[in-house]
Parts: structure tokens; C-alpha cells; sequence
């Protein structure tokens, strides 16, 4: 999901403070590099496989969501290429965001990067053959056979789904399944399929606003090898509400951030449980900005607490 209230531009321009960017430092084993054509963005493994991720991906909730003229779309273009060339992959859509999935395939398509992407949605829907029908229409729209992730929506008729899903992954239609929620008042019921069925992914809303799944859901994705996707990144611009008057505080260059927007991806990114971080936005400058938060140090404890005592 992107996050709503005030604009990124306002947010930038009231909380950002220049700081110098250095080399990444070394980080414990479970992260990793990628590759120099990758712009050596941070990564995370999937438990379940080892296929390492980025960890600042893109959410296309509403943002994406736009009609078909060249006008509306242009922007989603750069978008994208930005998303590219600044070494992310992972693209979260889902049949409930409106034209979001036909405009991410299109625009894919047109520029050639299916594969340098891995392409996620959801289905959110009661029954088998509905599921079957929901989920043969996002391969259609994202035109992407395989998939790389399908997961099931809010565990909408959850058994059902997961059992044509763990189908497709047999057939080879998609790579991986999982489950979401993205409301702290659905995580028992996500502690629960995750205890009892074996999923690749789960994608919960974390972050520095919204942290009750450092309680239950997150451990249980470690115990359990399941991986991470963080939607709500800036809880639905909360975030850069509560912060707007706040100047970027010195400490921010200890972690090579050079705006809010950053130091609250690096927090997330920092648990060892999250694989990856889904910030949306329709603006090639705010993903270049989001991207930076895939390089360089992270915060460990004491400075994730001092983050902590900032936002709150």
C-alpha cells in the first residue's frame, strides 16, 4: 500500500539535512551484495529457497492504479526504469488495486524488464474456481507465466486458496505462495496459518508506526523460515506527519541516510526477520530516494531504539 497525507515533495523538502553517503560496511552472513550490476543494493535470502531479494522493493496500491493514455502513465515509465537501474526487483500489485496489475504488466512489457523483476500479487477471493479464475487474470494482466509470488489476500478462504496455490507451484505457474494481512488486528489469525501451513512468504504491515508484529508475527517468521514483505512502510503517511517539523537529526549520517524517508526503511530493513520493504509512489525521485535505504549500514539496537525515542 502507498502511504496518504501530506506529499513526499513537502516531506522531503521539510525534513530533509544533506549528509555525506559512504561505501556499504560489512554486514552479519545473512546479508549480502549484489552483484555491481545490481548497484550493490542490500539483500535478503528467502528461507525457503536462498533466491536472495533487495530489500527496498515498490507497492503499486493506488499509485499504479491509472488509466491507459501516455500522459498518465509516463511517470509510472520512469518509475519503473528508476526501480531498475537502482538494482530493486520485487513489485507488489493485487486484483483489488484497481488497473494496478494491467499497468505494471503493460508498462513491463514496454520496457523490457520482466526479467530483472520479481512480480507479486495476491488473490483475495472465496472458492476454488473463483480463485483459479482471479488469480488466471493476474497472469493475463501482469503477463507474467510463472508468477514469482501469489499470496492470499487478508486470508480470504485461506485453506482453499493455498491448496490450488501449492497446484500451481507443482505445475511451475508460480514460484512461490504466501499469505498477508495488512492490519495488526488480523495477526493472530496470520500466527496461526503460519504455525500450521508451510508458506514461502508472508507480508504484514511493519513499521516505526506500526511495530505489533515485532511481538508474534516476526519471530514466527524466523522460527519458521518463512520470509518477510513489509507493507506500510510510513504507515500510511503518519510517519511523515509525526516527523514533518522534525529536522533530520546528525545521527542519520551513522547510517548514511539523507532523509526521513530512509532512516524509516533502514529501520525496518534492519529487523532480521523482513526480506523486503514495499514503499509505493508514482515519482522517480521519491524511489530514488526510497532506494538509498537499500545501501550501506544499518542501525543496530541502540540506534534503532534512538530512532524509537525520535518518532514518538
Amino acid at each position: 500500500m502507498n502511504q496518504a497525507g501530506i506529499s513526499r515533495r513537502e516531506a522531503l523538502r521539510l525534513l530533509g539535512a544533506g549528509v555525506a553517503t559512504c561505501a556499504a560496511s560489512p554486514l552479519s552472513n545473512a546479508w549480502a551484495a549484489e552483484p555491481p550490476q545490481q548497484k550493490n543494493m542490500l539483500t535478503r535470502a528467502i528461507p525457503s529457497s536462498g533466491e536472495a531479494l533487495p530489500v527496498i522493493g515498490l507497492g503499486t496500491w493506488q499509485t499504479f492504479d491509472v488509466g491507459p493514455t501516455p500522459q498518465v502513465r509516463a511517470p509510472l515509465e520512469e518509475v519503473l526504469n528508476a526501480f531498475v537501474e537502482g538494482g530493486a526487483k520485487v513489485i507488489d500489485s493485487s486484483p483489488m488495486y484497481g488497473s494496478s496489475e494491467e499497468v505494471v504488466g503493460d508498462l513491463v512489457s514496454k520496457l523490457g524488464l520482466r526479467p530483472k523483476l520479481f512480480l507479486a500479487t495476491k488473490v483475495w477471493t472465496s472458492g476454488k474456481s473463483a480463485g483459479i479464475e482471479q488469480m488466471e487474470a493476474s497472469v493475463r494482466k501482469l503477463q507474467a507465466n510463472p508468477l514469482d509470488l501469489i499470496e492470499v489476500h487478508n486470508l480470504v478462504d485461506v485453506e482453499t486458496q493455498l491448496e490450488t496455490l501449492r497446484d500451481w507451484k507443482r505445475a511451475g505457474r508460480v514460484r512461490y505462495l504466501g499469505i498477508t494481512h495488512y492490519n495488526a488486528g488480523g495477526h493472530e489469525a496470520v500466527a496461526r496459518v503460519l504455525a500450521s501451513q508451510a508458506v514461502d512468504f508472508v507480508q504484514i504491515n511493519y513499521s516505526l508506526g506500526e511495530r505489533e508484529a515485532e511481538r508474534r508475527i516476526l519471530p514466527l517468521a524466523q522460527e519458521r523460515g518463512v520470509a518477510v514483505i513489509a507493507n506500510r512502510p510510513f504507515a500510511a503517511g503518519d510517519l511523515f506527519r509525526r516527523l514533518r517539523s522534525k529536522p533530520l537529526p546528525a545521527w542519520a549520517s551513522e547510517i548514511e541516510c539523507t532523509s526521513w524517508a530512509q532512516v524509516l526503511l533502514k529501520f525496518i530493513i534492519s529487523h532480521p526477520a523482513i526480506t523486503c520493504a514495499i514503499p509505493g509512489t508514482a515519482k522517480a525521485e521519491h524511489i530514488r530516494d526510497n532506494l538509498q535505504a537499500g545501501h550501506g549500514r544499518l542501525p543496530d539496537e541502540n540506534l534503532r531504539a534512538r530512532i524509537i525515542a525520535e518518532a514518538t
